[in-house]
């Protein structure tokens, strides 16, 4: 049933005359005429019919006014709930603790100072696989991921900032009086590793089981600043993005190991689905993330 019939339909069942319904709808009486019996048509009902002079509603036509008047509400309350998602709504973002904690902050306090109707959700994911996948799913709007430049037909990706990687212990760790640490070196050390699947995680055991070089002890966390302070306390040696140690070192509570081996350049890329609908929202929110990294 075709949403303006049904307005005409509810219009002359107030009235119960089609010209008072046709200049109350500014429509041509023809029109009123034919969109009503369209309806008749539609429905294999009569809807009014007329005794001498006066118009009057059928049966069926009491009965459709009852469905056509919750109709007619239904529709505005979804065209209002609409419009409100288009002043306000929410947005799902999928970053790795890293991004959260040292990227992406400012940022998100600019957007929510300019959008402060908008919900704003954090979905954090350990890897850039976890991340691709919530994408992939339409769990997440948009995701921040932080891995060597890697194609997916499907995940559109611009890239925003490059990060070293650094290996790094404490002042008071016994490399940290070496010119150059190979990796040989850290084969009788304890390596303090992010959770499994982390890309920067992947690069390291990459490289030193490249050399066939393994760890004496290694330690586990899921929290980078956990790490930091094992680091600094003496416990081993990690490698981190130099965007989650750049203070420490600045401090010297951590030092930069000058690793022989040359790790790759890591990507911050800010990622969508290739098919994702972009709403206002997103639009603004993706403009105001390049022009943050730029």
């Amino acid at each position: 049933m075709d949403i303006k019939h049904l307005r005409t339909f509810l219009v002359a069942s107030e009235t119960l005359n089609f010209t008072k319904t046709a200049e109350k709808l500014q429509y041509a009486q023809s029109s009123v005429t034919a969109q009503i019996k369209n309806l008749e048509n539609e429905l294999n009902l009569q809807l009014f019919e007329r005794l001498g002079k006066k118009l009057i509603l059928t049966h069926s036509g009491e009965r459709l006014r009852e469905y056509a008047t919750k109709i007619i509400h239904l529709e505005e309350e979804a065209r209002s709930a609409l419009t409100t998602d288009q002043k306000g709504g929410m947005l799902i973002i999928g970053a790795q603790e890293s991004q959260c904690t040292y990227r992406l902050p400012y940022l998100l306090r600019n957007f929510k100072l300019k959008h402060p109707s908008i919900q704003l959700i954090f979905k954090a994911a350990h890897s850039d696989e976890m991340a691709t996948k919530s994408l992939m799913a339409g769990e997440i709007d948009l995701a921040f991921i932080m891995d060597t430049q890697k194609n997916n037909p499907y995940v559109q990706s611009t890239p925003l900032i490059q990060e070293r990687l650094l290996l790094i212990c404490s002042p008071t760790h016994s490399l940290a009086s070496k010119k150059t640490v190979n990796p040989e070196d850290l084969g009788t050390e304890t390596i303090l590793y992010t959770e499994s699947g982390c890309p920067y995680r992947n690069i390291f055991e990459y490289i030193l089981t490249n050399h066939q070089v393994t760890a004496k002890t290694t330690l586990e966390f899921v929290s980078l600043e956990a790490i930091k302070q094992c680091v600094i306390s003496n416990l081993g040696v990690a490698v981190l993005p130099e965007m989650v140690v750049k203070e420490e070192l600045k401090k010297t509570e951590l030092v930069e190991l000058k690793f022989t081996v040359e790790m790759p350049t890591l990507t911050t890329q800010m990622a969508l689905h290739k098919d994702k609908w972009v709403s206002p929202q997103l639009a603004d929110f993706i403009a105001m993330t390049k022009e943050y990294f730029k």
